[in-house]
C-alpha cells in the first residue's frame, strides 16, 4: 500500500504538502514526489530506498511554489508524473495495482498510444492510468472508465491548474479522505497527516467516488 496526499490553499502550500506526504513514509519505501501548481506546473521525485523522505525533498521546497499539490510516497512507480493531454496539463499520483497492466498496455501501444516512463522493465502503470483517463471525454469521465477498464483497484489525485481532482478506487480496498481547516482543503490515505497537521475530517470518500476541491 502506497500513501497520497494533496492540498488546496489560499496561501502556499509547500510546507504543508511535504509534512503531509511524510506522514506517509512507513507505507512506500522505493519513491516519493511532490508536484505543486503556482505560476507553473513544477514536480520532483527521488528514490528513497537508502535516505529519508525529509532529507531527499527539505531542499527542493524553494522550487516547489504555488498553492496547490500533490504528492506521494510509494513502493511501486516514479511518481507523480505530468502528462499534456486534451485536458489541458496535469500531474496524477496512484495508489493501488492493476493487475491486467500489460494487456491494457499492449492493447493502447496498438491503438498508437506512447508511454514515456518505465520501472523494472515494465510500464509506469501510473502513466497507464494517466493514458486511460485521457481517452475519456472529461477528466470525471475518464476516471469512471479508467475504474471499469482495469482489474485491480486504484485510488489517485489528479492536479490541475485549476484544482484536485481525488477519486477513491470502486472496490474500496484503500481509504482516502478529505478534511479542512481554515482556508486549506486536503485529501489523504491516512489521517494521522490530518491530526498532526490541525485538518479536521469531513468526510470519507465513499468507493469509486470523485471529488473535485
Amino acid at each position: 500500500m502506497d500513501g497520497i496526499f494533496g492540498v488546496v490553499s489560499k496561501k502556499e502550500c509547500s510546507e504543508t504538502l511535504f509534512y503531509g506526504v511524510d506522514y506517509h513514509s512507513h507505507l512506500g519505501t522505493q519513491f516519493a514526489g511532490l508536484a505543486v501548481w503556482g505560476k507553473e506546473l513544477n514536480k520532483v521525485i527521488h528514490d528513497i530506498s537508502y535516505s529519508k523522505f525529509k532529507s531527499k525533498f527539505f531542499q527542493e521546497l524553494h522550487f516547489l511554489k504555488g498553492n496547490k499539490g500533490i504528492g506521494v510516497i510509494t513502493s511501486q512507480n516514479p511518481q507523480p508524473i505530468s502528462v499534456n493531454s486534451k485536458f489541458g496539463l496535469f500531474a496524477i499520483c496512484t495508489n493501488g495495482f492493476i493487475s491486467n497492466a500489460a494487456d491494457l498496455a499492449n492493447e493502447l501501444l496498438k491503438e498508437g498510444e506512447t508511454f514515456s516512463s518505465s520501472f523494472d522493465g515494465k510500464i509506469n502503470a501510473t502513466e497507464l492510468v494517466a493514458k486511460l483517463i485521457s481517452k475519456g471525454n472529461s477528466i470525471e469521465d475518464g476516471i469512471e472508465k479508467m475504474f471499469f477498464k482495469i482489474q485491480g483497484s486504484v485510488s489517485l489525485l489528479i492536479l490541475t491548474k485549476d484544482g484536485i481532482f481525488a477519486a477513491r478506487d470502486r472496490l474500496g480496498y484503500s481509504p482516502l479522505v478529505f478534511g479542512k481547516k481554515a482556508n486549506e482543503f486536503a485529501i489523504t490515505t491516512e489521517t494521522t497527516a490530518f491530526l498532526n497537521l490541525g485538518f479536521k475530517v469531513e468526510k470519507n470518500i465513499f468507493p469509486g467516488e470523485i471529488v473535485f476541491t
